[in-house]
């Protein structure tokens, strides 16, 4: 029988080199895009009212005499029986002025104050905007034209400069 000496070393050498797996990341995952593009530049063209060969009306400066149209007669016809009674002797003492189909008159009407009265329209088809002593209402304000504005509403007369 033999006897094997076991050698207190045996069994101890060093052990076989394990190579350890290297380690291995985590898959990246491959993200597709889709290609990049801009979006479509338009060119920019300014787009302007369109352009009128048509002149635009002139709004008159100042107020002329009306040349008979309408006539005195005819604006103090417009107060008769409403601003003014049927039997009052009125004359105009300026006017009427014309600007932009409105008219300005000052009248003097006896036994009373100086009456100023403003109208609008055609001679044949005229109609009393305001009458009195202050006649620079709202509607005067608003749309008449400022040379009969001017009239109306300044303190004065009411006349234009060398009128």
């Amino acid at each position: 029988m033999a006897l094997l000496a076991v050698s207190p070393f045996t069994g101890c050498a060093a052990p076989p080199d394990r190579e350890l797996p290297a380690p291995v990341a985590p898959p990246t995952p491959v993200v597709t895009l889709p290609p990049t593009t801009s979006p479509p530049v338009l060119p920019v063209t300014p787009t302007l009212p369109p352009t009128s060969t048509l002149p635009s009306p002139t709004v008159a400066a100042v107020a002329m005499a009306c040349a008979g149209r309408p006539s005195a007669d005819r604006v103090i016809g417009l107060l008769r029986g409403d601003v003014l009674p049927r039997d009052v002797s009125v004359r105009a003492v300026d006017g009427p002025l014309c600007a932009d189909g409105w008219q300005y008159t000052v009248l003097s009407v006896s036994g009373h104050e100086e009456l100023q009265a403003v109208s609008r329209g055609e001679p044949d088809a005229l109609r009393l905007v305001t009458a009195g002593t202050d006649v620079c209402s709202i509607e005067v304000k608003a749309v008449a034209p400022p040379a009969i504005r001017t009239l109306a509403c300044d303190s004065g007369t009411g006349l234009p400069p060398g009128a």
